[in-house]
């Protein structure tokens, strides 16, 4: 298994509205924001957390795209995994594509809409940690069995089960390392969704800060022994994201 494969290791906002983006998210997670010449003369916000690059910004592929958070799952061959995705009952959104200096890419669907990027690094890929960092990502299942099965089959992934205040609660593993996480929705009305977590050295002060610059606040902040401190937010432009203070140990 190559060192990242099956984990999520970069995350884009998908938004039309970049100009509010960038003065809402770097400074609320300290992140750095270095605009980055591609290979076709276009410039990408690169996010930095440190001097580790955790993603960007990116528009959306057509209108009416509403805002949203997207991560890459790190695969050894995105157009083999593609096509296991495909008989696992999924489907590819576009055809893959390379970015010169940056890897092989191709968005795809779970059989419920849960979209993710296949991603096939053209070089190392470094984890960031600590403050800033994207911490984890789990998947809000409307149907956490269906689910679950899928991303086995189509990633090759096992898993562990735990019990949370909201039920059962799955870990994704590759080789024994945590990948990701699966849970059955808490309200129909809410989406099968991905939710991306970025990690924060006090939870209830972030969110206190995103609340003032025009953020809101999605239900209650929890706290789990061995898991965290954490909070759902939608930011101003109507994206949803999670912050956490991880369990210290």
């Amino acid at each position: 298994m190559a060192k990242h494969d099956g984990r999520f290791v970069w995350h884009e906002l998908v938004t039309d509205a970049q100009d509010k983006a960038r003065s809402f998210y770097p400074e609320l997670f300290g992140w750095k924001l270095n605009p980055m010449k591609m290979a076709d003369g276009s410039e990408y916000p690169l996010l930095s957390a440190g001097d580790v690059p955790i993603g960007g910004f990116m528009a959306p592929p057509k209108a009416g795209v509403p805002p949203h958070w997207v991560g890459y799952i790190a695969v050894d061959d995105v157009d083999a995994t593609a096509k296991k995705v495909a008989s696992a009952g999924g489907k590819s959104l576009m055809d893959a594509f390379d970015v010169q200096g940056v890897g092989r890419i191709q968005p795809v669907s779970d059989p419920q809409g849960g979209v993710v990027m296949l991603f096939k690094p053209a070089g190392d890929s470094p984890a960031a940690s600590g403050n800033g960092s994207f911490h984890w990502d789990e998947l809000w299942a409307a149907d956490a069995s269906a689910a679950l099965a899928f991303y086995e089959q189509a990633f090759g992934y096992e898993h562990d089960s735990m019990d949370m205040p909201t039920g059962k609660y799955y870990v994704l593993k590759r080789g024994g390392t945590p990948c990701g996480g699966l849970m059955q929705r808490p309200d129909a009305k809410v989406p099968h969704m991905w939710l991306s977590y970025v990690e924060v050295a006090d939870c209830d002060r972030t969110v206190k800060q995103a609340s003032g610059r025009g953020a809101s606040q999605l239900g209650e902040t929890m706290e789990v022994p061995g898991v965290g401190r954490f909070a759902i937010l939608r930011d101003p432009l109507g994206a949803v994201i999670g912050v956490i203070r991880p369990a210290k140990g």
